[in-house]
């Protein structure tokens, strides 16, 4: 027995394919796939540049579906992608995203660019009844958003609603901050984005004051009470540490590359907290669910749906910057 799915195959290639029906392991269940949307983390690997993803593989983790068997079998779910050992210090304590032992579908692990997927049955979440698939699988980047902003808010001296802040990147993750940041009463919202098409896509969301970091300086520069770093390159760990104000803080959301990038003469002399932030924590999923269903994020429009078997133009058009929308969601063909 097989199934469609998208494969990636080679650095900048991807095929849509048959491929065997997934494994499961102990504890697993199997989940048709109803959306599955592409992650900044999937074309880091198209890019060749993620050692942990090995060609030939299955990407994707943001993910909607029915489960087919199991104790939940006939329910629509989300699942959180993040598995982890459950009885190591990290996840005791609630900080399963820290788990040295975790493991990601979409990594090492077949991920949900298929008709189907296979996950362990702790990791499913429920989804409201009505709630639109689409929309679910923003579940996961949402929790990566609103577990960076829980961080800071964790640490800042004054509340979000009297700060002014800075968002390095439009793309979902970005965008998705600065919607939770406006949903939170934030004073003010300048959001950094060199894609003139996604550009105009923010500011029809009318969430914050965006802008292009390659042809102009940041509004605020020097003045913001919070950075959120959502790309995670050399140059906007640069302009990030140039634009926080003194005792400000600088939230690492992106993972574009490591190496260089911060100012660390100023982050010593002027009381700058660097945050690291990783994935989110099985609350901050079921938050983003309820966010989403909600709408407290919006209707939502900023999001383009197309089906699995045009996937591989999908990541070209994302690679030579010709999409608008902040993110794109791959369907089943029979679905979409």
């Amino acid at each position: 027995m097989t199934m469609k799915a998208l494969v990636y195959t080679d650095t900048l290639e991807m095929k849509y394919r048959d491929e065997p029906l997934p494994t499961v392991r102990d504890g697993d269940v199997v989940m048709q796939v109803s959306a599955a949307a592409i992650c900044g983390s999937d074309m880091h690997a198209y890019h060749g540049h993620d050692a942990r993803r090995v060609p030939p593989l299955i990407l994707g983790h943001e993910v909607c579906g029915t489960v087919m068997d199991g104790k939940h079998a006939g329910q629509r779910m989300v699942i959180n992608p993040l598995m982890s050992c459950g009885v190591c210090r990290d996840c005791l304590s609630g900080r399963t995203n820290l788990c040295r032992d975790r493991e990601l579908i979409g990594m090492y692990l077949q991920g949900a660019y298929a008709e189907q997927v296979a996950i362990s049955e702790r990791n499913l979440l429920a989804i409201p009844d009505d709630m639109d698939s689409v929309h679910a699988a923003l579940t996961e980047p949402t929790a990566t958003a609103l577990h960076a902003i829980a961080l800071v808010e964790r640490i800042a001296y004054r509340p979000l609603s009297e700060m002014t802040v800075l968002v390095q990147g439009g793309g979902a993750i970005g965008l998705l901050a600065a919607l939770i940041l406006k949903a939170k009463g934030c004073a003010h919202i300048d959001l950094a984005e060199t894609n003139a098409l996604r550009r105009a896509s923010i500011e029809e969301q009318h969430c914050c004051d965006v802008f292009d970091p390659i042809n102009e300086p940041a509004p605020n520069s020097e003045n913001y009470d919070a950075v959120f770093d959502c790309v995670g390159s050399s140059h906007t760990r640069e302009a990030a540490s140039a634009a926080v104000r003194p005792g400000g803080i600088i939230s690492h959301v992106g993972l574009q590359n490591s190496g260089d990038g911060f100012d660390s003469r100023r982050i010593t002399l002027q009381e700058i907290t660097v945050l690291g932030n990783y994935c989110y924590t099985t609350p901050d999923m079921q938050a983003s669910i309820d966010m989403l269903y909600q709408k407290r994020l919006g209707n939502l429009d900023w999001v383009e749906v197309r089906p699995l078997s045009a996937g591989a133009q999908a990541f070209d058009d994302l690679h030579h910057g010709r999409v608008a929308a902040g993110k794109i969601v791959l369907q089943p063909d029979s679905l979409a």
